[in-house]
């Protein structure tokens, strides 16, 4: 039998100051906090994974954009009816 993976979580990556600033900045940390969990966790990988700063600001712009829109995540449409509330 092989080994159980059931239990492994990805690590949640830190936010960077510059998100963080981004989002309070644009009125926008509430809604990215509504979010389900892997779609603020992806957001953060997808931009800290970037290599030239260049790219985590068009990323990082990209994620604010879908957050202001809704219904949109990482370019596709998003059901936001099951979106968790805190």
């Amino acid at each position: 039998m092989g080994k159980d993976y059931s239990k492994l979580k990805k690590p949640e990556p830190a936010m960077p100051g510059f998100v963080k600033k981004a989002l309070k900045k644009q009125a926008l940390m509430d809604t990215y906090k509504k979010r389900p969990a892997y779609q603020q966790n992806d957001y953060l990988g997808w931009i800290h994974d970037a290599k030239i700063q260049e790219e985590k600001e068009k990323r990082l712009h990209q994620m604010l954009d879908e957050l202001q829109k809704g219904g949109i995540f990482m370019g596709m449409e998003f059901d936001e009816s099951n979106k968790k509330e805190k």
